[in-house]
């Protein structure tokens, strides 16, 4: 009898150690697209006669189109979670991504066929989309509904490490294959190494399908789920204001995130005149430094609450805002490391306790579906669009200040949402 309760917390501590592997790598899948856009794909994917920086504008529309398709992915997933379970459906998810992302790393070039390259790695691209659109729903779920009692943000907050992981991954990745081949060869097959290796994503979501248990279903609330034939539409329709106080509470870190990660990368290398190998290290020792400070930012909000630490991370990235660019003004690399390591730091203090925080908000028989709007509307809103208003704010004011005003904004938003959001609990099992 003794032995129960420990077996039990091993098998919980290994349904959420397989969960935020499959995220590493499906974010790791995400984000290499993001680096191949700005190196390989204006070259490979595009007609020569096309102009440099229209080819690089064309690649990064590529790139966006991920996100456009992640809120589609998060309602077919969402659905498809709550009515079959998690664990089919993010197994559904990292087939897709493992498969898509291994394809574009075979696609054949626009030297080879035409106008069929683009028109493909844009279908591919949708399909990553729609995989990291449910793919977060599924592993969130499949940890926090596993978790003991008392831990759900701690266990959450393992499967967010996954994002940081995958920027580490992807770039470590590309700086490997870079350093083994020449510059010839990097562009002509070399960068399609880190794509292919992405069918390790298969294989663990093979491992998650035969190894890993469905969390326990409330039997009451199972029969709910089997009588309404949309979760998607019943959380759209009786929960949509915590779907849209949810986006807004993840706005701010989505934002803050990509301006962190891509336009302040941009403007340190054509502004500041900072090398790009520089930058580079400051977002990788950075995103390494998220990895502990995300589990123990969950660990907190198991014992304070949830929205404590999150507002207190929204009012201190709202302020730090105004220090990131200065900061890189001064063109000190410590000065830079630290300008985007501190702001990771309050990113986690957000992030760390969200997965729980959104779990929280829903019944068990739409929580899929509502967790999983609500977090792609704020990857939409904030990710999708930061470091393109960034930079028209810049080209406007030449200023780094509205820049640092609109994050802080973003920051306030996302304050006032989860104060909106209060303490409600919809699920017995939550209460």
């Amino acid at each position: 009898m003794a032995k129960a309760p420990a077996e039990a917390n091993r098998a919980n501590i290994k349904v959420a150690m397989m969960a935020s592997a499959g995220a590493a790598v499906e974010w790791y899948d995400f984000f290499i697209y993001g680096t191949a856009a700005a190196l390989v794909f204006p070259h490979l994917f595009f007609p020569e006669t096309m102009p440099p920086l229209i080819a690089l504008l064309a690649s990064f529309s590529t790139f966006a189109v991920g996100f456009v398709a992640r809120p589609v992915g998060g309602m077919i997933f969402g659905h498809y979670g709550d009515r079959h379970g998690r664990k089919r459906a993010l197994v559904l998810a990292m087939f897709v991504m493992g498969l898509a992302t291994c394809l574009i790393g075979l696609l054949p070039s626009y030297h080879s066929i035409g106008i069929f390259a683009p028109l493909a790695l844009i279908v591919l691209r949708f399909a990553q989309g729609l995989a990291v659109g449910g793919q977060w729903g599924g592993a969130a779920l499949l940890a926090i509904e596993s978790a003991p009692a008392g831990r759900r943000g701690f266990y959450g907050s393992m499967v967010q490490v996954g994002v940081p992981l995958g920027v580490v991954f992807a770039n470590t990745m590309f700086l490997i294959i870079s350093a083994l081949t020449s510059d010839d060869a990097f562009i002509a097959w070399g960068w399609r190494i880190g794509f292919i290796a992405s069918v390790a994503l298969i294989f663990i979501g093979l491992a998650i399908q035969n190894r890993v248990e469905e969390p326990a279903v409330d039997p009451q609330e199972d029969m709910a789920a089997s009588t309404e034939n949309s979760p998607l539409m019943q959380a759209a329709r009786e929960h949509w204001r915590e779907i849209i106080l949810a986006g807004g509470a993840f706005v701010a870190n989505n934002t803050c995130f990509y301006v962190a990660i891509t336009y302040a990368v941009a403007y340190g290398t054509g502004t500041v005149g900072l090398s790009r190998d520089l930058l580079l290290l400051a977002v990788m020792a950075s995103s390494i430094l998220m990895i502990p400070v995300l589990p123990l930012c969950g660990w907190i909000s198991d014992r304070l609450g949830r929205r404590g630490i999150f507002q207190l991370g929204a009012l201190l990235a709202a302020g730090w805002a105004f220090a990131i660019f200065p900061l890189m003004d001064s063109a000190s690399p410590v000065a830079v490391m630290l300008a985007i390591a501190i702001e990771m730091i309050f990113l986690s203090m957000m992030y760390g306790p969200q997965a729980a925080l959104f779990a929280e908000l829903f019944p068990r028989s739409v929580r899929y579906s509502g967790a999983s709007l609500g977090y792609q509307l704020g990857a939409v809103v904030g990710g999708g669009f930061a470091p393109i208003i960034a930079t028209a704010l810049f080209a406007e004011y030449h200023s780094t200040f509205p820049i640092a005003v609109y994050l802080s904004a973003m920051c306030l938003v996302s304050f006032v949402s989860v104060a909106l959001l209060g303490k409600r609990r919809f699920s017995r099992e939550f209460a």
